[in-house]
């Protein structure tokens, strides 16, 4: 087992080290970066959240200064790994009006629990070897900014519909952050904005919700409001524009032209349960509670609540 004071001598050794576990575990993209106030990402936000744009989601605007700074959140951090892991399979939705679709990232085991595994692994192999070692895993419900870190890590760039592409493996990966209370080396080099003129991801959603180039209003997004949203409707201008969407919206992914690279993934758990992309709106509506937690036992939709799942499926029967 070596120490820190062995760490300190050889960070790059280290970096190494580290990245090459973190690929062992299944990971296709890896990249470290100081962990640091993210100031240009700070005012970003605080722009988005005053101009309302977050809606309902209120823990987005608690303590800010946290979200974009890591020390907050770990007053030892030092380092931040940031990770990658393709989702993609390559099945389809069934376009049948008696169904409605679910969005690609919740067709397998709940992504929370899958990265977090493969990160506490991570955490555990690098305090195993180096003794002093010590971290935090955050996937998504901590807060961090998952995107922000990984276009300063290099992995990919933001994209106009705000989503992460990269050019390996296009949006269609799940991001996650290990910190450490180590001094690692660190990637300097960023990647460059891909997007250039293309405005299709803009121009084809279905309620406008990408108000401008890399910005979102989270109050007009099929996305936001048949997972997050919590009142019993949800507004005219997204019930009416729903385009089959159950659970989630894929549509500015899905016309992406980065995502002609998608590869599919080593990942089992990320393939459709029993099959399904998309679920019959009269077998949710007819669902028990019971019935709910068996069929959505760690999957992600869970997140809905069967209260949102059935108004999501009463809003797609709705006549037009």
């Amino acid at each position: 087992m070596s120490t820190l004071t062995d760490i300190a001598i050889s960070p790059s050794l280290l970096t190494e080290k580290i990245k090459a576990q973190a690929r062992e575990l299944g990971f296709e993209k890896v990249g470290v970066v100081r962990a640091e106030a993210l100031m240009e990402e700070h005012a970003k936000l605080e722009e988005w959240l005053r101009r309302g744009f977050h809606g309902e989601m209120r823990w987005m605007a608690r303590d800010a200064e946290q979200r974009t700074d890591p020390r907050k959140f770990f007053a030892e951090a030092r380092s931040v790994v940031v990770v990658a892991l393709n989702y993609f399979t390559p099945q389809e939705h069934a376009q049948k009006s008696s169904s409605g679709k679910i969005s690609r990232y919740a067709w397998g085991d709940d992504y929370h629990d899958v990265v977090g595994e493969k990160l506490k692994r991570l955490l555990e192999w690098i305090k195993e070897e180096f003794s002093g070692a010590e971290g935090k895993v955050c996937v998504d419900i901590q807060p961090l900014m998952d995107k922000a870190w990984a276009a300063r890590a290099g992995l990919g760039w933001i994209g106009k519909h705000t989503n992460l592409i990269t050019r390996e493996y296009g949006s269609w990966v799940f991001l996650g952050e290990l910190l450490l209370n180590l001094e690692l080396e660190y990637d300097e080099e960023r990647t460059e904005d891909h997007c250039g003129t293309c405005t299709l991801c803009v121009d084809a959603c279905p309620t406008g919700a990408i108000v401008e180039d890399y910005v979102v209003d989270s109050r007009r997004c099929i996305s936001y409001a048949t997972i997050e949203l919590r009142s019993d409707a949800m507004p005219e201008e997204v019930s009416g524009n729903l385009d089959g969407w159950l659970y989630g919206c894929d549509v500015c992914q899905d016309v992406c032209p980065w995502n002609r690279f998608e590869q599919v993934t080593s990942e089992n758990r990320f393939e459709p349960r029993a099959g399904d992309t998309s679920l019959r709106l009269s077998d949710i509506l007819e669902m028990t509670h019971e019935e709910y937690v068996e069929r959505f036992r760690l999957s992600a939709m869970k997140r809905a609540k069967l209260s949102g799942l059935k108004r999501n499926a009463r809003a797609l029967l709705k006549p037009e």
